[in-house]
């Protein structure tokens, strides 16, 4: 069962509240390329992207947010740090959320004066805290970073808002440690009831990181907890966006878009089985419709294990089978992945799938 939380809305998207769990990715392009800006967030929206995040260093970068904002339908969040002045400029521009700690933009009267224009623009804001930025004080009461400091600040930063009676929140407490990541959030979903953003912070190049974002947000997510979730990667964003799909799917959860299931092969296998499953994950890239296509290496067991897929194959020797819903169709030779789109493209066309 999902953790109960207030609903918070970024733009028309909702989160918390028992929305779906959205998928969040941030813009890596220079700031003062807007061109670049907007043309990567394009991709991302194409990718399945549902709420994008962009830095804006400073005042001169403003610019990015009615930029961005014309090229895509998703929400946009503004990331500012220490200046009050680029958190008024950006909720003037429309940006749907600001990400920020209300604690390092300096004297109550700043902070006072960023609710107050997030409250008459209908802007949220995200309470982002990383194991890395750490108030000194509460560095120096736990002697380290653990999960118990990272809670303390995030709510330290949220007593803020609450004491200017605003209470439009989302809070993250990221980490590199997963282990420590969980409990900090585990704690923190006992305290609260803000909807959380889920993620690991400097989870590192693509291999690692996909896994460590796995272990973390996958096993928060089996317990309920959280409400968006952004899988951070030394690498491009896209790639951010498509293994947040999979970690939802992974942890139960609707996602838009078809998904590719594919065996691990062994002796029997007659066919090139991750050629194929790569091949047709690349061709179903930016379709809406949700269906499960199953490559399966042999037909010993290779119809059985995918017969909870809506359509698949299974090899054969120089040939294949193709299946639907358990049940075999016909045998296909040579052109494997054109007659497998080929029916894709006729059960959705049909309504089938």
């Amino acid at each position: 069962m999902r953790r109960e939380t207030r609903r918070v809305m970024v733009g028309a998207v909702p989160v918390g509240g028992g929305a779906p769990v959205t998928v969040q990715s941030m813009l890596n392009v220079p700031a003062a390329d807007v061109a670049g800006n907007v043309a990567q967030a394009r991709r991302l929206e194409e990718a399945g992207c549902e709420i994008l995040r962009v830095s804006v260093p400073a005042m001169s970068n403003v610019n990015l947010i009615g930029a961005i904002k014309e090229a895509i339908s998703i929400p946009l969040v503004a990331d500012i740090h220490f200046d009050y002045r680029i958190a008024l400029a950006a909720a003037e521009a429309g940006v749907d959320k600001i990400r920020l700690n209300p604690g390092n933009i300096g004297e109550d009267k700043r902070v006072r004066a960023v609710a107050e224009i997030c409250q008459k623009h209908n802007v949220p804001i995200r309470i982002g805290v990383n194991g890395g930025s750490l108030e000194k004080e509460i560095l120096r009461k736990y002697g380290a970073v653990c999960a118990d400091a990272l809670v303390e600040s995030a709510l330290y930063h949220v007593k803020i808002l609450e004491e200017l009676d605003f209470m439009d929140i989302v809070i993250s407490i990221k980490s590199s440690n997963v282990v420590m990541n969980v409990a900090a959030y585990r704690k923190l979903a006992t305290l609260c009831n803000y909807p959380l953003h889920l993620g690991v912070t400097e989870a590192g190049t693509y291999d690692a990181g996909v896994v460590k974002n796995a272990v973390g947000i996958g096993t928060l997510l089996l317990d309920g907890i959280g409400d968006t979730i952004r899988v951070s990667l030394t690498d491009e964003p896209e790639k951010e966006v498509l293994a947040g799909k999979n970690i939802l799917r992974a942890a139960g959860h609707p996602v838009r878009g078809p998904q590719v299931i594919s065996c691990p092969t062994c002796g029997r296998t007659n066919i090139p089985v991750a050629a194929i499953a790569n091949e047709v994950e690349n061709r179903l890239q930016g379709r809406s419709e949700q269906f499960t296509v199953a490559v399966m290496g042999c037909v010993v067991n290779g119809i059985g294990e995918g017969k909870e897929a809506d359509i698949g194959l299974a090899g054969g020797v120089d040939s294949a089978v193709l299946f639907v819903k358990g049940k075999q169709v016909r045998t296909v030779r040579g052109s494997y992945i054109e007659e497998l789109m080929y029916e894709i493209d006729k059960m959705c066309t049909c309504g089938i799938i």
